[in-house]
């Protein structure tokens, strides 16, 4: 078997986390990889608009937002792999990244993964998924043109999600199992100004059905457990987010919902080993606090490979 190619750092995730701190560790002349299993952006690059990124008067798209930072990152020589990883071996002091595209070495390691939404667990889920269940509204919504859909969840991300179909849908429904918005007031106003859209209060969804695509949506009232029926066209999913960890259960010590536990220094419980933006326990989960936490692994990974820290 050759040897892995050998890095001073690889930063596991391509978002706005990874990014910065390729973009740090570049520029410090690391010789760097970032690895990307999927589109280099993560949820940023889903995002229609970013109105709330430190400099960015007028709102921008997460795409373009994306590029910008890949950008950089290329500018200062940072390598991009596009693969998965499999699995990480920290075993005598060594940092292997194991890949379907073979085995990467490094001195420093920043995993920053980021998330991956939840699903409800209902009947019809999994079924018609990509069928009108979808997880994405900017990735999707042009596919549910003047059509009626529902928006299941209370946080930003679903009233985000909402406002963006508004673009496309004859009518958009948010369902929320409580009575109150976890969201920001801003998005609220926004959610609550529109005529496009309804709001559907202590409500759960029990099941997705149709002959093929998504027809209709089976409801049951939290309070008074009365089931109704809801002819929709789709339904997005926008319930939460798990941390993208499974393949670091025994290698680093995670918390009890499977995000890394870090200190102020994004320093894991491994020597060398950090973590950055969603995938960290406490995250704040936006653009900004993701970039903040990539430019801290990534300068305490600096002063881990010069002897500073160990």
């Amino acid at each position: 078997m050759p040897a892995p190619s050998q890095y001073d750092v690889i930063i596991i995730g391509g978002g706005p986390a990874g990014l910065t701190a390729g973009l740090y560790t570049g520029r410090a002349k690391l010789k760097t990889a970032i690895i990307e299993g999927s589109a280099i952006g993560g949820r940023m690059a889903e995002a229609w608009e970013i109105e709330n990124y430190p400099g960015i008067v007028e709102p921008i798209n997460g795409y373009d937002l994306t590029q910008k930072m890949h950008e950089q990152t290329i500018k200062f020589g940072v390598e991009h792999i596009q693969t998965g990883v499999t699995g990480i071996d920290l075993a005598d002091g060594h940092k292997i990244v194991k890949t379907a595209l073979g085995d990467y070495a490094a001195r420093a390691l920043i995993i920053a993964g980021g998330s991956e939404r939840r699903k409800l667990g209902v009947p019809g889920e999994k079924e018609l998924a990509g069928r009108g269940v979808s997880f994405c509204a900017t990735c999707d919504g042009p596919f549910f043109r003047n059509k009626i859909v529902a928006v299941i969840g209370g946080g930003n991300g679903a009233l985000n999600e909402a406002i963006h179909l508004t673009h496309f849908a004859e009518k958009i429904y948010i369902i929320h199992r409580r009575d109150k918005l976890r969201a920001t007031p801003v998005l609220q106003e926004k959610a609550k100004a529109d005529n496009k859209i309804e709001f559907l209060w202590n409500t759960d969804v029990t099941a997705i059905e149709g002959d093929g695509t998504v027809e209709r949506l089976k409801l049951k009232n939290v309070l008074n457990g009365k089931e109704t029926i809801l002819p929709v066209g789709g339904v997005f999913v926008a319930v939460g987010l798990i941390p993208n960890t499974d393949y670091l259960k025994g290698v680093v010590e995670l918390n009890k919902v499977g995000a890394v536990i870090t200190n102020e220094n994004m320093e894991t419980n491994i020597p060398g080993v950090y973590a950055a933006g969603d995938v960290r326990a406490n995250s704040v989960r936006q653009v900004v606090t993701a970039a903040g936490d990539g430019a801290t692994a990534a300068s305490n990974a600096q002063d881990y490979l010069s002897g500073i820290k160990v």
